[in-house]
């Protein structure tokens, strides 16, 4: 692998760029892409080496560019488009849910909608209820979009790289936190080795980030890094194994039901609401699979509450890396 260290940022533009530069019908358009060039700098330096025609900063109106890149993706070009929060996605949901995820569907076939869907999620800096939420779960409810959500620059660049190049519409869901940016430290963890060369991540393949012996944890994002903070803390006392899933749509549940059966134990960390999503899903399909070999399970959530603005509060609510540990010591003999 490359010495080249990354950050997550850098990842996704260096993937972004380069398939920019294989294929003329990609372009990215959203709100601050070009002259701001990202607000968590999704898209450094594009505008400068593309121009105008396809790097668009776009009105203030999900609805409109949206709806536009799904236009796009059916006569054939292959749209990057940024969602700046995924809390926006209220304002489009009819072009996210009704005709990016299923024209393929009701059109038996006759168009594809190759589109990427970039889009920030997470809390952590104080930016209040609208501006805070994963929604991890929201998009992969629906069925018709693949869901993505990368922990590190490695797997940043790769998956960026086969959502671009899928024929299906990708939802791409990057954390602030991770982005590597002057004003929102990230945690030790997603700056990592990445290769010039392009190469892909392909959907539905988790990665067991550590392997352990004692107990399971499944995370996303974030949380894998909070997740192995955690595990370093109770090594000694307890093997944990951190499985990060990658995609939720498609998901891996056989590498997580495999772990399952051997540590016995399952805890699922998600930034997420607790209710109804990915802490949820996962216990679920690890009880239909391996009932009988699974002696614990803990899920740790977003409790069902708006994300608060105050500093303390949102400390409170948003899963740290002792809200992890709590949850193994509970399995623990």
């Amino acid at each position: 692998m490359s010495d080249r260290q990354l950050t997550m940022s850098r990842a996704m533009v260096d993937a972004i760029a380069h398939e920019m530069r294989e294929d003329e019908e990609v372009f990215v358009m959203g709100e601050d892409v070009a002259d701001y060039e990202g607000i968590f700098d999704s898209t450094t330096g594009l505008r400068e080496e593309f121009g105008y025609d396809r790097v668009m900063d776009t009105p203030i109106s999900e609805t409109a560019f949206i709806g536009a890149g799904v236009g796009a993706a059916q006569a054939g070009m292959r749209p990057i488009v940024e969602l700046m929060f995924t809390d926006f996605f209220g304002v489009a949901m009819d072009q996210i849910y009704n005709n990016m995820a299923k024209n393929t569907y009701m059109s038996d076939g006759n168009v594809s909608v190759p589109m990427t869907l970039m889009t920030a999620v997470g809390g952590t800096y104080n930016d209040a209820a609208q501006h805070s939420q994963t929604l991890y779960g929201t998009f992969a409810h629906l069925p018709g979009m693949k869901v993505v959500v990368p922990s590190t620059a490695y797997d940043a660049k790769g998956l960026m790289h086969k959502a671009i190049r899928d024929d299906d519409p990708v939802v791409y869901m990057f954390h602030k936190r991770l982005m590597g940016l002057g004003w929102m430290p990230a945690p030790d963890g997603p700056k990592t080795a990445v290769p010039a060369d392009d190469y892909t991540i392909p959907f539905g393949s988790a990665d067991v980030k550590r392997e352990g012996a004692d107990v399971t944890v499944v995370t996303l994002g974030l949380h894998v890094h909070r997740a192995l903070e955690a595990a370093e803390e109770l090594a000694g006392d307890v093997d944990v194994e951190v499985i990060d899933l990658r995609t939720l749509v498609p998901l891996d549940t056989e590498t997580v039901v495999e772990s399952v059966r051997k540590t016995g134990n399952l805890v699922v960390v998600d930034e997420d609401y607790r209710s109804y999503g990915v802490t949820g899903e996962i216990t679920a399909r690890v009880a239909e699979s391996a009932l009988d070999d699974l002696s614990g399970v803990e899920r740790v959530a977003l409790p069902d509450v708006p994300i608060p603005y105050a500093r303390p509060l949102e400390n409170e609510v948003l899963p740290e890396a002792q809200d992890v540990i709590d949850a193994v010591r509970s399995l623990s003999p």
